[in-house]
């Protein structure tokens, strides 16, 4: 307990937060999981259509993207997002349905969104879930491609040896 304490200690009486000298320890753990992996494509199958929820689930991609545990093993992850489902609804700009609350968490939404293809991972959208939700396709973000069948790309996807990560 007393060698947990000390850094907690001093990093407090420097100004740093406890929670960022742990979060920055746990970047530098090994994970057993990537012993021997060259490199890392992954394609997420994002349905969670709740704004705070969605939003979480989102920065977690991009973070995981960024993560130094992942670019050891690959300079450029090659990440692929495709939102189907009911996550469709999180994409339009068309937001009245939604309250104020959530209409802060959509503004942060593009911008991880934003952020996120500047960074070079691709995010696609299905055009069925669209169609299906009553989302009007010129309502997303020309960020997103749009495909016609989000199914069909994950397929593809995986084909490619990409692994598929669930986000609902």
């Amino acid at each position: 307990m007393k060698n947990f304490l000390m850094p907690v200690l001093l990093a407090a009486c420097l100004g740093l937060s406890p929670a960022s000298i742990l979060h920055d320890s746990a970047h530098a753990a090994e994970y057993e999981a990537l012993k021997d992996v060259k490199s890392v494509s992954t394609i997420y199958d994002f349905r969670d259509g709740k704004a705070e929820s969605g939003l979480v689930h989102l920065k977690l991609i991009h973070e995981t993207y960024q993560d130094e545990a992942v670019r050891a093993i690959s300079q450029r992850p090659q990440f692929v997002v495709v939102f189907m489902g009911p996550s469709v609804m999180l994409l339009s700009r068309d937001r009245e349905k939604f309250s104020d609350e959530e209409k802060k968490k959509l503004a942060e939404f593009d911008n991880v969104i934003s952020a996120m293809a500047k960074d070079g991972i691709e995010l696609e959208v299905c055009r069925v879930a669209l169609n299906y939700f009553g989302i009007a396709p010129e309502s997303v973000s020309q960020d997103i491609r749009q495909v016609d069948n989000g199914w069909i790309a994950s397929l593809g996807y995986q084909k490619k040896d990409y692994s598929l990560v669930p986000v609902f």
